[in-house]
């Protein structure tokens, strides 16, 4: 193989690792001269994406294809916020979206439609080099998301989902926000993630423990606890002593016709096989805060009512 060859053989390896992808940059370092840049542009081989980034084909792009351009053209550059989210999961929410990079915040690079860049004086600690396309540290991701959410409702999600599709640990996110010297909402997103630390996994779940149990006094039940009975699963939330058990189902999980039918043959289950009843909540009936200050006065009430019975009034506020 003479040394023409090899240099192919080189920059095959790297579009290969790249979906497609190279920089001029790369081409050279590769051994390939500018006459074989110029010679693959001519013949319609590849395409300029941006200046001195180029997809080898001429059909559409995929979103990593997309990543990786925005990646190259700032290099040195990694996946941000959200799009740092995506190549993690292999989950594109809107394909067409913005892709989100960071780069050194002592850098200035040029502005491109479609590619939204962040600067970070923290670039070098949280990139994960040899991630395909580099991106930033799965928690510090997760904490941008949820920082620059447009609403609050927005940032429990953001922090909730991610333990919920396990990409990481309220634990991890505790230690990620500590190493974080400034960051909007801190002291919202630690209240949330001790309460997703104990089993709060959802939005919903949140919205309960914090707008129905706390303000009602109820007892501290059992969180993502495994079906004991019936059909393998998590409950929600389990009032153990009362043969109460809770499902707050948020979209995730829930919003097709067979995950439905699973969750109502567990909840036959405990029915008939653990003799506990299950109220089964959504969003259409969750509370709102004027509705829970409304009964604020009957906080701890449900201990004069009859137990069980009491107990299911309380929840019923939701």
């Amino acid at each position: 193989m003479g040394e023409f060859d090899e240099s192919e053989a080189r920059l095959r390896g790297l579009t290969r690792e790249q979906s497609g992808v190279v920089s001029r940059r790369q081409v050279l370092a590769c051994g390939l001269g500018t006459a074989y840049l110029r010679r693959q542009l001519r013949r319609g081989s590849w395409v300029a994406v941006y200046e001195g980034v180029y997809v080898t084909h001429t059909g559409p792009m995929t979103w990593v294809q997309r990543a990786w351009c925005a990646v190259l053209d700032a290099a040195p550059a990694a996946l941000s916020h959200r799009s740092a989210l995506c190549a993690v999961t292999g989950v594109v929410g809107e394909a067409n979206g913005p892709i989100h990079v960071c780069v050194d915040a002592r850098r200035s690079v040029t502005r491109r439609p479609g590619v939204v860049v962040h600067y970070r004086t923290d670039f070098d600690d949280v990139v994960v080099r040899d991630a395909h396309p580099p991106r930033i540290r799965t928690d510090d991701a997760v904490l941008d998301v949820a920082a620059g959410a447009a609403t609050t409702t927005m940032a429990i999600a953001a922090l909730a989902d991610a333990v919920q599709v396990r990409i990481t640990t309220p634990g991890r996110l505790l230690d990620a926000l500590d190493r974080r010297c400034r960051i909007r909402r801190r002291r919202l997103l630690h209240e949330v993630l001790l309460d997703v630390d104990t089993g709060a996994c959802s939005v919903l779940e949140h919205r309960y423990l914090a707008k129905v149990e706390r303000p009602h006094g109820l007892p501290a039940p059992l969180r993502q606890a495994p079906t004991t009975v019936g059909r393998r699963g998590f409950r929600d939330v389990e009032y153990e002593d009362f043969g109460l058990i809770v499902e707050l189902d948020g979209r995730l999980g829930h919003d097709d016709a067979v995950s439905r039918d699973h969750d109502l043959q567990r909840d036959l289950d405990a029915a008939v096989l653990g003799d506990r009843l299950t109220l089964r909540l959504g969003w259409g009936g969750r509370s709102s805060s004027g509705r829970v200050r409304q009964r604020r006065e009957s906080r701890g009430r449900w201990r004069t009512r009859g137990g069980l019975s009491g107990l299911v009034r309380a929840v019923l506020t939701v």
